[in-house]
């Protein structure tokens, strides 16, 4: 960052804003500013910089601030463009190019001006969208009250973006959890915002069938054009989402592809973007895949001349991966503007290195979903992840920007993968980090809740939801954050009942609440449980079948005797409210959310913590045993599953408050989908990783030991980097794999354990081995 001295103010490069600490700043009145725009701004974002200020600052202050093109009023706020030397006669003092950096694209410089008894606050813009952004940085950082608008009179604030492309998808589907709702003005309005928070580009998802969503107030049709024309209002870039046909193989597959997209390049007023995924969906080699996108970039072209051609090797083999890079070396193809890395491509760092440099590289990052994705919650508690799921409310805003600054250095920015609203944090976080990777996260979170929310409720309410995301670090059960958390929401509540109508308050308020609750009863849920295995441990006396009963019995307490109800209903109000506000789908049945995963965590909000529902199944098993003894064998083995005894140790591999395991990559853990979310397996078989570590240090050298796994497929283990050969070897779930550990392999008491990765590059993931449980066994 550039540090310049300048008439005794100090610049901070890039976008840092100087000002007085709140004791002594001295505060500039915009309550009775005139807006002054140069003439010079084309339409038609002249007029969309003007109706921006004056209706968002009305909003929030009910003032109706005057547009004007005379130098007649004692406060200004003068826009203009950086290559301008005067604005309506006035000069612009120092413009780029004289003692400041100059700005590129899309930059924008704020500062005050006092000159012969005016306040002059200038915005000046790079270039059209470089104004837009500079409003945007007003809006974020002025005090906005009821009838009056300040900021500091110290203001000075010079920036340009870091990376060129920054803009997110809005699939107007049925599969959106929400958006499949939305009217055109409210796309309208929240364009505007992303805009307002950095953004450029939006992406759409068209050819929807108008009868696939119940929700569609217009036709899918209308609306993509719609879009279009909202983006071209907004100086944005238009980009869409359309695959090839999933079989170019198939008879005529190929010209029928190209005359459906032809009929939708032909009414889109701008389209700026053509992004045709590889896979996911599709299986299209790229020996058929490239020559259709070099024809239908010649039809693109006829329509939209300076359209891009994007193509992503979303699961793509090596053989295909070095086809198509052969493709690019051997053609030098330049209809081709860029590569896409989204979900299953190859590494984002091998791709941008075989990538030759004419061609950009783009980011899809799934900013959306929490587990079964690119960047699951990082050792996420098992019970968020079987009730909020995979589209629950998600702000983690410095996961997210993590993760952001770990991958942009090898693209040319992204247009993030969202399916809904409830991610909308993560899009301004994103946003932000790509105008400047060394932004300050509370801040951003600032500048989002003294936007949305209002000056007063900013720094409290930023906190909160930077509190939202601790909430989801480390073991729920014991996160003494989480009540703290919700004390903190409720309080705003109270102080702040008009923002019950603003759907992102809703839905913070409601993760708060959510979290909560689902707190009260995991504790609630285990002690049952850990009560029922008290309960096993007398069967020798009471008989092993009265035990199952009495055992069960208490253990079903949770389907009878509630907790915390007070908290789950006030979720419950909270989802009606978001329906009604945003349509956001939380349920399948009451609000027809698409799928179980789509955002329908009202659904899931009971769903077990506690084993009940595999102990009532393995029960009924067990009823048959033919002996006593087999049965009470049995129920040992369960009651002991977790507890091997002393100087043995086990580890539910993915869970939470796993002691041993070591490997902590973004994408080591997930959670298993069957039965439509209802699953009654075993907890620790819900979780797994594909090639976990451990490490241990506490073992007795002078002993053998037994490594037992269960999981699914194969386990290829490894005991201090020496692959160990099974004794037992069973591949379905809850079944078990055993390892002999001699003694010799442990002669300091370390072991670290970890496993190969098998050649399953044949199958889906979610066909690919894992690993659920992990056993040490002294012998």
């Amino acid at each position: 960052m550039k540090v310049i001295i300048k008439k005794g103010l100090i610049l901070l490069f890039v976008g840092m804003i100087i000002s007085c600490s709140k004791s002594t700043e001295n505060l500039l009145d915009l309550s009775k500013a005139t807006i002054l725009i140069s003439p010079t701004i084309k339409a038609p974002v002249h007029e969309t910089a003007e109706n921006i200020l004056v209706e968002e600052i009305e909003k929030r202050t009910s003032l109706q601030l005057q547009i004007t093109n005379k130098w007649d009023n004692n406060t200004i706020i003068a826009i203009a463009l950086t290559s301008e030397k005067k604005l309506f006669g006035e000069i612009i003092p120092n413009r780029t190019g004289d003692d400041l950096p100059e700005l590129k694209k899309e930059g924008f410089r704020i500062f005050h001006e006092n000159k012969n008894g005016k306040n002059i606050l200038w915005i000046n813009g790079g270039d059209a969208r470089g104004v837009l952004y500079g409003i945007g940085k007003l809006l974020r950082t002025a005090k906005m009250q009821d009838g009056k608008i300040s900021l500091s009179s110290n203001i000075d604030i010079i920036t340009s973006p870091e990376y060129g492309l920054r803009g997110h998808q809005f699939g107007y589907r049925n599969t959106a959890n929400s958006w499949d709702a939305w009217t055109v003005a409210q796309f309208d309005q929240h364009f505007r915002e992303q805009v307002l928070f950095g953004a450029n580009s939006f992406e759409n998802i068209p050819f929807q069938d108008p009868k696939s969503s119940p929700h569609f107030k217009v036709d899918p049709q209308l609306m993509e054009v719609k879009m279009s024309e909202i983006c071209n209002k907004y100086d944005a870039d238009y980009w869409v989402w359309a695959p090839a046909p999933r079989d170019l193989t198939i008879k005529n597959a190929h010209q029928e592809g190209l005359e459906e997209q032809e009929e939708f390049f032909k009414k889109c007023p701008r389209l700026d973007g053509l992004f045709v995924p590889g896979g996911d969906p599709g299986d299209n080699h790229p020996s058929e895949l490239m020559p259709y996108l070099k024809d239908l970039s010649k039809i693109l072209h006829k329509y939209h001349p300076d359209a891009g051609i994007w193509v992503s090797l979303q699961g793509f083999n090596k053989e295909k991966t070095d086809y198509f890079f052969n493709y690019l070396d051997k053609n030098n193809p330049d209809w081709l503007t860029g590569l896409v890395y989204g979900p299953s491509s190859p590494p984002i760092d091998l791709e941008r290195k075989r990538l030759p440099k004419k061609y950009k590289h783009r980011s899809y990052p799934d900013i959306t979903h929490s587990v079964r994705c690119s960047y699951p919650v990082e050792r996420w508690d098992q019970a968020f992840a079987l009730t909020l799921g995979r589209e629950g409310c998600n702000p983690q805003p410095y996961y997210y920007a993590k993760i952001h600054n770990k991958d942009a250095v090898y693209t040319d920015g992204f247009i993030s993968y969202s399916d809904g609203s409830h991610d909308d944090v993560n899009k301004i976080v994103w946003s932000q980090m790509g105008w400047d990777t060394k932004s300050d996260v509370r801040n951003i979170m600032v500048e989002y809740c003294r936007f949305f929310f209002g000056y007063a409720v900013a720094e409290e309410a930023a906190d909160a939801i930077l509190a939202l995301e601790q909430n989801w670090v480390g073991p729920a059960i014991n996160n003494k954050g989480i009540g703290k958390t919700l004390t903190a929401w409720k309080k705003m509540e109270a102080e702040n009942p008009q923002l019950a109508k603003n759907w992102r308050w809703q839905q913070l308020l409601m993760r708060a609440y959510y979290d909560a609750y689902i707190q009260d009863r995991l504790i609630y849920e285990k002690n049952l449980e850990k009560e029922a295995y008290e309960i096993l441990a007398k069967a020798e006396e009471l008989g092993a079948d009265k035990a199952m009963v009495d055992a069960l019995n208490h253990i079903q307490k949770a389907d009878r005797e509630f907790v915390s109800q007070d908290l789950k209903q006030r979720v419950f109000e909270l989802g009606e409210d978001l329906f009604h506000s945003i349509g956001a789908q939380t349920s399948v049945e009451k609000y027809q959310a698409r799928g179980a995963e789509r955002g329908a965590v009202l659904d899931f909000i009971d769903y077990p913590l506690n084993n009940r529902w595999w102990l009532e199944d393995e029960f009924k098993k067990i009823h048959e045993f033919k002996s006593e003894q087999e049965k009470l064998d049995k129920l040992s083995f369960i009651r002991n599953y977790e507890f091997p005894g002393e100087g043995s140790f086990y580890d539910n591999i993915s869970s939470a408050d796993a002691k041993h395991v070591t490997s902590e990559t973004d994408d080591a853990i997930d959670y298993l989908w069957e039965n439509n979310g209802l699953s009654r397996k075993r907890l620790s078989t819900q979780l797994f990783q594909f090639t976990p570590e451990l490490a241990y240090d506490e073992l007795d050298h002078n002993t053998d030991y037994l490594i037992r796994v269960s999981g699914y497929g194969e386990a290829l283990l490894r005991a201090n980097s020496k692959r160990l050969k099974p004794t037992k070897y069973e591949k379905e779930f809850e079944q078990f794999k055993e390892f002999p550990l001699p003694k010799e392999l442990i002669k300091d008491g370390k072991l670290i354990i970890t496993f190969d990765t098998p050649n399953e590059d044949h199958l889906n993931w979610r066909k690919q081995s894992r690993v659920t449980d992990v056993w040490v066994l002294k012998q």
